[in-house]
């Protein structure tokens, strides 16, 4: 995925400048890519590997997501409101 679609999501997320690895941003980073994979999904329906992978994506952004909610609530909040995400 082009770095100028996913900017926006991740922009209004960063913690300071260089923010590259905080919980917010690996969230936003893998909500990109499930979106992705997700669209590949519905065209390849017999794509097995690629399924797996999406869901080993979607688990491992829910226990990030439970991480946050956990340490710092209105983080998690602001993440799940910025994303559009459900909660």
């Amino acid at each position: 995925m082009p770095t100028s679609v996913k900017e926006p999501s991740k922009v209004a997320l960063k913690l300071h400048k260089n923010d590259t690895g905080s919980s917010a941003i690996q969230i936003a980073d893998l909500t990109d890519r499930i979106v992705s994979l997700t669209a590949h999904a519905k065209l390849n329906k017999h794509d097995f590997m690629s399924r797996r992978g999406l869901l080993q994506l979607v688990g491992r952004r829910k226990r990030l997501l439970k991480y946050i909610a956990r340490k710092d609530p209105d983080q998690y909040l602001t993440v799940v409101e910025k994303l559009g995400l459900r909660h």
